[in-house]
């Protein structure tokens, strides 16, 4: 397309924007400030026992010896005699695992996140996956101002702008944003919704960049097909019933019908004010995406969840493994949206950490949900779910790498921090092991970001961010949720100052508004 059609066809994008009650106003923000850290004085705990996350071995009575944010020793009895400078902190009859990772999370944006990083850091969430960037977010990341102060997770990974139809319309536009990104620092592109063309694009030219591609595979797209392209990590199980088509006996049917689905079209030309535009629609259906399930959907849904087909769904598995491509299920994401209805959502009492609009806006969207979706299909959607849990059982058995992950902050039901204990819940309702769930929240995630020799294990050179359980995780998975104390960056947080941390949230202290 030349220069002068492509001005021509962003010129009508924007007066359709504009019809529509859009306006583009050039606003200035002042820059964050610096943030400064402070850096960690010594610390040890006595008596604990470390469990080994790779094999669930269990060491008892151990002390482990952190300073500068650092694990510096590991062994029995004081390691440093006679130091008066060390805080100690007896552990006698506590269990020390790594730190907890949320491998999919949206905690970073435009306002104050310190309200959802602290509750984070108060279930024992010491490190996150940010997946949707911004040209902004990377700015602040090169110039130290994201707003991750002291009481917080670290940021993990972040990508630039998610590819959708108004930042890789076609594949022109959208090697040109992949190159941006790139440039910008992003440790990986985030797909969302694009065609198949521009999908095939963005892995080659990402792989030659060497960036890794994670995010949605599009409908018109087998997600086995996307993982032997290169495709590194893929969300959700799809999403839109990704896997589950895959597993199908009716799958070339399936994908006849997908494939001829039509694209969503944007403007030919990238313009960066659009992004905003798109976060605005895509904020609204982020809360709950199930309310836009349409006949066709829940027809496709029911051949679905009737052609399901084990042995192919092992060859599958066994296909996603070999490619490398590792499986982020966001469980409890899937079951807030498809089962939005279920009155222990608006039951949760961890609401009370979440601005009012917030939860009326929660409450509202699942009453739109019931409106909008018939009865019939949100039973399909229930059977939807189950059928995810089998296929989660499955991909563990034949050796699939998984991450854990929960998808806050902005979908619905989802409280920061208590989202990633229920994601372990349905993970073991799947029929997963506790030391795997453990694994996808520790080990698992610093294998996949190739960050074993600093976190993932409680050994000497390994980052001092640390979980203090009551109880033997490798036992039950609610053992995980009981947290005794959790260590940030070699600061050490009781079970006190941890429940202080939720008060302050609840009581409107610093949270996103």
């Amino acid at each position: 397309m030349g220069w002068k059609s492509k001005i021509a066809k962003t010129a009508a994008v924007l007066g359709i924007l504009a019809a529509a009650g859009f306006a583009y106003v050039e606003v200035t923000k002042p820059a964050r400030p610096i943030v400064v850290l402070a850096r960690a004085g010594k610390l040890m705990l006595t008596g604990v026992t470390i469990v080994d996350p790779r094999t669930g071995a269990l060491t008892p009575d151990r002390s482990v010896l952190m300073e500068g944010g650092r694990i510096v020793g590991v062994g029995a009895g004081d390691l440093a005699p006679g130091d008066t400078a060390v805080r100690r902190v007896d552990a006698a009859g506590k269990y020390l695992v790594p730190g907890y990772n949320d491998m999919h999370a949206h905690a970073l944006g435009p306002d104050d996140p310190s309200g959802g990083l602290a509750l984070m850091l108060a279930y024992g969430i010491t490190g996150f996956r940010q997946m949707h960037g911004s040209d902004t977010l990377l700015d602040e990341r090169r110039t130290r101002r994201l707003p991750i102060g002291q009481d917080a997770p670290a940021l993990l990974a972040m990508p630039g702008t998610l590819l959708t139809p108004f930042s890789a319309n076609d594949v022109e536009m959208a090697l040109e944003t992949v190159r941006q990104e790139k440039a910008e620092g992003a440790d990986f592109i985030k797909i969302g919704m694009v065609s198949r063309p521009v999908l095939y694009a963005v892995l080659a030219e990402a792989k030659r960049l060497g960036l890794p591609v994670a995010g949605h595979v599009p409908p018109s797209v087998d997600v086995v097909d996307a993982a032997r392209r290169g495709m590194r990590a893929i969300e959700h199980l799809g999403p839109s019933d990704g896997a589950l088509v895959a597993c199908s006996s009716a799958q070339p049917q399936l994908r006849r019908e997908l494939d001829g689905l039509p694209t969503i079209g944007g403007p030919p030309i990238r313009l960066a004010f659009l992004d905003g535009i798109a976060d605005y629609f895509l904020a609204k259906i982020v809360v709950n995406p199930a309310t836009q399930t349409k006949p066709d959907d829940s027809r496709r849904r029911a051949i679905i969840v009737k052609s399901f087909d084990e042995a192919r769904c092992r060859q599958v598995a066994r296909a996603l493994r070999a490619a490398g491509n590792w499986q982020v299920p966001t469980l409890i994401r899937r079951k807030a949206s498809e089962q939005a209805d279920d009155p222990a959502f608006a039951r949760d009492p961890n609401l009370r950490f979440m601005p009012p609009e917030t939860v009326e806006l929660w409450r509202s969207t699942t009453r739109s949900y019931v409106e909008k979706v018939p009865a019939e299909a949100r039973a399909l959607l229930r059977q939807d779910y189950a059928l995810s849990l089998r296929v989660v059982k499955i991909f563990d058995e034949e050796g699939v790498p998984m991450l854990a992950g929960s998808d806050t902050v902005g979908a619905g039901w989802e409280v920061p921090g208590a989202s990633l204990h229920q994601e372990f819940d349905e993970l073991a309702k799947a029929g997963l092991s506790p030391l795997r769930i453990l694994q996808m929240t520790t080990i698992d995630g610093a294998r996949f970001l190739g960050r074993t020799a600093v976190m993932g294990t409680v050994e000497t050179g390994r980052n001092a961010d640390l979980v203090l359980l009551d109880g033997d995780p490798t036992r039950e998975v609610a053992n995980l949720h009981r947290i005794a104390g959790v260590v940030r960056a070699g600061f050490y947080y009781d079970r006190a100052k941890l429940d202080a941390l939720k008060e302050r949230v609840a009581a409107g202290g610093g949270y996103l508004k």
